[in-house]
């Protein structure tokens, strides 16, 4: 399954520029000034065609000494915790702080994979300077440049050496596994526990399906899957759970793991930039997805509420907002089977394959009322379509020209394709591909 990689430091040693090298975009704030990572930051990354998650654990470093230093210690348990591989940084134009001495304690004694990344090597003088990190106990240091790549190729070769490939098979049980996810306090327990009812004993628990989440099969009502519940798992995290920051690592490895997500959003507070950045996760990792609108109840309502919330709520999800929204509230017990239903459902729509006559039939009339725009008066001409052999829906359409079709083609294409077959809740993707 897909691993995790976590990036520990103390501040300013270029975890953010890193991580931005290795998720190949801007996705982390970068700033001069300690702590400034405040951003859920996680991202997929691949190396030689092997996937992996990566998080830096940057922000919420408070600029008081103390409460900073419990702070980066308490981020480096953490990543100890989650993640399968640690980089830990440093920084070579400072030697040996005594934060970094204390972070390599922490580290030596967790019998993680760890490597001691050193950065801003960007001179041979700077080159010679790493030999003093030999001191922390960790190993060879690797040097690299952050800012200009360089050393991070050899980097990312030791990274994912015993990594396996993501083979594209799917878990080999049939039977599918639903994650609940969603920011802190949504009612994502609640959910679960309503689910499952006080009646524990049609629980198993599944142990070592994932470390930090329950797996519970749940059969009745003539449902049968596996529940992940992401939530409520540690009780020892008392002290971090403030920090939004960290429920956002214990779900991506629930939503790795499972088939369908059900994202709980808060209907008080609305969809916030952590709900997206969940719904964007689903969507990366290719999985099902329902959203539920919990705490309902408490929503002061005339007729037209409802329409106006889930017309915001698709704008805010767009472009990919063919996906159930329920209406639900876990105290009252109301729609609760709704979400059940929606999350069956899509995980049909995830496994449907759909015969190669049935696409063309469907898909060339509408691509040929409405081709692809010519590009240097070239003209793109598609021949066929055919779904792939992959866990979520994946259409190769062949043509001439392939790196001519451009992304609001592609979507043109993706609307079609759920116009004329269910695929709601199930992000598909549209490949180009020479005939």
């Amino acid at each position: 399954m897909g691993n995790i990689v976590a990036i520990v430091g103390r501040p300013n040693v270029g975890k953010s520029t890193l991580f931005n090298r290795l998720v190949g975009m801007r996705q982390s704030i970068v700033d001069e000034t300690a702590g400034v990572t405040r951003d859920r930051i996680y991202g997929k990354s691949d190396w030689n065609g092997k996937e992996f998650s990566v998080i830096d654990t940057g922000g919420y470093a408070l600029n008081t000494d103390d409460a900073f230093e419990s702070e980066i210690r308490k981020q480096a348990l953490l990543a100890i915790d989650e993640a399968d591989v640690i980089l830990f940084m440093v920084d070579v134009t400072c030697g040996i702080t005594d934060f970094d001495a204390e972070i390599a304690n922490v580290l030596r004694r967790s019998g993680k994979r760890i490597l001691l990344v050193v950065n801003k090597v960007d001179n041979h003088k700077r080159f010679y300077e790493t030999a003093e990190f030999y001191a922390l106990g960790l190993g060879d240091p690797w040097s690299i440049a952050s800012i200009s790549g360089s050393g991070t190729g050899d980097l990312l070769d030791a990274l994912v050496e015993d990594f396996s490939k993501d083979e594209l098979v799917e878990d080999e049980s049939e039977i599918p596994k639903i994650a609940i996810v969603g920011k802190p306090n949504v009612g994502k327990s609640s959910m679960t526990n309503t689910l499952l009812g006080e009646d524990r004993n049609i629980v198993t628990d599944i142990p070592g399906t994932t470390r930090d989440s329950v797996s519970a099969r749940y059969n009745k009502f003539g449902f049968d899957f596996f529940l992940v519940d992401t939530a409520g798992l540690r009780k020892k995290a008392k002290v971090i759970d403030d920090l939004e920051f960290y429920s956002g690592m214990r779900s991506i490895r629930a939503i790795e793991h499972s088939d369908v997500c059900v994202l709980i959003i808060d209907a008080v507070s609305g969809v916030e930039a952590q709900d997206l950045n969940i719904f964007h996760l689903i969507c990366k990792n290719k999985k099902g997805c329902v959203i539920a609108i919990n705490k309902w109840d408490l929503v002061e309502k005339d007729k037209d509420t409802m329409k106006q919330y889930l017309k915001s709520i698709e704008e805010r999800i767009a472009p990919f907002s063919d996906v159930p929204i329920i209406f639900t509230s876990v105290i009252n017990r109301q729609r609760i089977f709704d979400v059940l239903q929606a999350a069956a459902l899509v995980y049909e729509n995830r496994r449907r394959k759909i015969a190669t006559a049935k696409l063309n039939d469907a898909m060339l009339p509408e691509i040929e009322a409405y081709p692809p725009p010519a590009i240097k008066g070239k003209f793109v001409k598609i021949k066929y379509v055919t779904q792939l052999p992959t866990p979520s829906p994946t259409f190769a359409f062949f043509c001439n020209l392939p790196q001519y079709v451009k992304e609001p083609y592609k979507r043109f294409l993706e609307n079609k394709l759920r116009k004329h077959f269910d695929l709601k809740g199930t992000p598909i993707a549209v490949i180009m591909r020479e005939k």
